[in-house]
């Protein structure tokens, strides 16, 4: 785990099960609800506290270290996704892992200088008095990252991406089935980055109750899920209380059927 920029064991353990064997790859350190409001604490710290969320220039450094840390354990990440994911080593050189790790960091760093931040609107005002109006486009502030299974990096990537770039932090759930890439990547930022602690969180946990913490913990603005229907509607429920913000892409086509 990664939480408030150090790496952590809860104590606490799973398996990491291979779906082509069914064999143990090896275990992954389980978050508990302590380890989860730690990191939901650090991660609303880093936004309010650091300037994060106002120093473009940090986050694109921060980015362009996370890409290269990335690339230079690709291999690694290759590997993993082979054992834990069970896919075929073609698909990590497209979407799996070569296609996402050539643009879903790339392109958000780009953005930062590009976006328009800040724009004024065209127009007078109302009955002849003069009226300026001004467009500021912020971080939304904590985003609670749900990944799915079937394209960990690829998901991964695209939602810390923008979210980083964007000036937000971060509290990383990864599907228990593959949580290697997603801890890996939490060790990449806290050995080779100068991302601030607290700024990304990285919380596997096999616990719907911990996992729940996200959808209805006041301290998070915005979920980010990649998921089941069935469980897209459960998290807008939790989070309606507390209005937060949801992106979510739900339902699935990866289903296959196999007849042996």
């Amino acid at each position: 785990m990664l939480i408030d920029g150090e790496l952590a064991s809860s104590g606490a353990e799973f398996d990491n099960v291979s779906p082509a064997t069914g064999l143990v790859l090896g275990t992954t350190s389980a978050a508990g609800a302590i380890d989860m409001d730690r990191a939901i604490a650090a991660a609303r710290r880093a936004f309010d506290e650091t300037d994060w969320s106002t120093n473009r220039a940090l986050r694109q450094r921060c980015l362009e270290q996370l890409q290269s840390a990335i690339e230079a354990d690709k291999e690694e990440l290759r590997e993993e996704l082979v054992a834990e994911v069970g896919c075929p080593v073609m698909t990590t050189q497209s979407a799996q892992l070569d296609w996402p790790l050539a643009e879903a960091l790339r392109y958000p760093v780009r953005l930062i200088d590009e976006f328009e931040w800040e724009r004024t609107l065209e127009g007078g005002g109302l009955f002849g008095e003069r009226n300026v109006r001004t467009v500021v486009k912020e971080p939304v502030g904590v985003v609670a990252a749900i990944t799915p299974s079937n394209f960990p990096v690829e998901v991964i990537l695209n939602k810390l991406g923008p979210a980083l770039a964007a000036g937000d932090t971060v509290v990383l759930k990864p599907d228990p089935n593959t949580p290697w890439n997603a801890t890996r990547l939490g060790r990449l930022v806290a050995e080779h980055t100068d991302i601030p602690a607290g700024v990304v969180n990285v919380v596997p946990t096999p616990s719907n109750e911990v996992a729940a913490m996200l959808g209805t913990d006041p301290r998070i603005d915005m979920i980010s899920f990649t998921g089941s229907t069935a469980v897209g509607k459960l998290l807008m429920r939790q989070g309606a209380d507390t209005m937060k913000r949801m992106f979510l892409e739900l339902g699935g086509k990866s289903v296959s059927i196999v007849l042996d």
